[in-house]
């Protein structure tokens, strides 16, 4: 399909600090255009945080498109993988060269509160797929069109997709961004996100975990 063209609005160099003192370097983009009018932004990580040569750009960046999540990125939510894919995602950017886009569609674009809605139908024995559906949602809005914006405008039009879910390399290529390889992220396995890792595999996310006990 057509891909509506977004262009960089700004971008600014920011150092970045883990809570387990991991540092890094990036140059943040924002952005014009984007079809959905919310406010993505790309990390420009290693290589991609310093302007590149002309070599340099026909190298295919590292890429993680990640959704927001609050609990897990800024409160460390162990319900979750989130912070951790986040955590791991800087440190393995920065290592090759390339770009974390920082999507704002929480708990797979259904918002905040409807998120921790579904937490509590989890409590009461859904899993975090079937949660989303009885709150009269899909199991996944979200949608990588930005992404793909964002990574036009950002001259990546050939990328390597760190992530474990198929369907952000199903999108993106239908939007335009050829993914030439899916690096798998780590599997963040603790007691709290069992359950909810399982659920993932389950819907085919290429993770090896064992079964959640009964």
């Amino acid at each position: 399909m057509p891909l509506p063209a977004a262009t960089i609005r700004a971008q600014v160099s920011m150092p970045v600090r883990f809570s387990d003192g991991h540092t890094s370097f990036a140059r943040v983009f924002s952005f014009d255009g984007l079809i959905d009018g919310r406010e993505h932004v790309a990390f420009g990580l290693g290589d991609r945080a310093a302007p590149l040569t002309s070599t340099e750009n026909l190298l295919e960046p590292l890429v993680r498109p990640h959704s927001e999540c609050l609990t897990g990125d800024v409160f460390g939510s162990q319900r979750c993988d989130c912070g951790a894919q986040l955590r791991e995602a800087v440190e393995r950017i920065t290592d090759a060269g390339g770009y974390l886009l920082y999507l704002r569609q929480e708990g797979r674009g259904i918002g905040l509160y409807p998120k921790l809605d579904a937490y509590a139908l989890q409590d009461e024995g859904l899993d975090t797929y079937e949660a989303n559906l009885a709150l009269g949602h899909h199991e996944d809005e979200r949608s990588y069109l930005v992404a793909a914006q964002m990574l036009r405008a950002l001259g990546a039009s050939r990328v390597a997709l760190l992530s474990n879910n198929p369907d952000k390399a199903r999108q993106l290529g239908r939007f335009g961004v050829t993914v030439t390889e899916r690096v798998p992220t780590g599997v963040h396995l603790s007691a709290a996100n069992a359950r909810y890792l399982a659920a993932k595999a389950r819907r085919g996310h290429t993770l090896d975990v064992p079964p959640p006990a009964a």
